[in-house]
């Protein structure tokens, strides 16, 4: 009996180890852990952590007052229960330049508008139906290849 206790024991601790080890999500500049999402293209699959902005002060707060984005950091714009419309973005407020990505539905990208220019109150459209849109630090669209038509893979998407 107390080999059975020892042994559940030690297999009691070692779940506990390995669970400290397992990989826990990056946290946003709020605290929030931010969610995984891929862009793939004809160089790969690219992974980044995201922001998601589901309500609407989040959505018109986007990232505004922000520093740069890191290189696998971005922040996915969501309308939950909403049909998909053509969209229009400003960088009013953002100080850094971003690459705005539109997405229909399915997850297709719809549009990219590269380098966006920082603080411009010129609208930025979609020129497409659109349901979720991702912005990434300027030029990383270019990076990893994404072109209209390549897909996006998320929880929030339809495949």
């Amino acid at each position: 009996m107390i080999k059975v206790t020892k042994r559940f024991l030690v297999a009691g601790f070692a779940v506990l180890a390995l669970s400290g080890c397992a990989a826990k999500a990056p946290e946003g500049p709020n605290g929030e852990a931010l969610q995984q999402l891929a862009v793939v293209t004809t160089s790969g699959e690219h992974t980044f952590w995201v922001e998601i902005a589901d309500e609407e002060p989040e959505r018109q707060r986007g990232l505004m007052f922000r520093p740069p984005l890191e290189a696998d950091r971005g922040m996915l714009f969501q309308w939950p229960g909403e049909a998909p419309r053509e969209q229009s973005f400003w960088m009013r407020n953002t100080p850094s330049s971003l690459d705005i990505l539109y997405i229909d539905p399915q997850g297709r990208i719809v549009s990219i508008a590269s380098h966006a220019t920082p603080f411009s109150e010129s609208p930025i459209p979609s020129n497409g139906a659109a349901n979720g849109v991702l912005e990434l630090r300027a030029g990383r669209a270019e990076e990893i290849g994404a072109r209209p038509g390549d897909k996006v893979l998320h929880a929030y998407f339809k495949p």
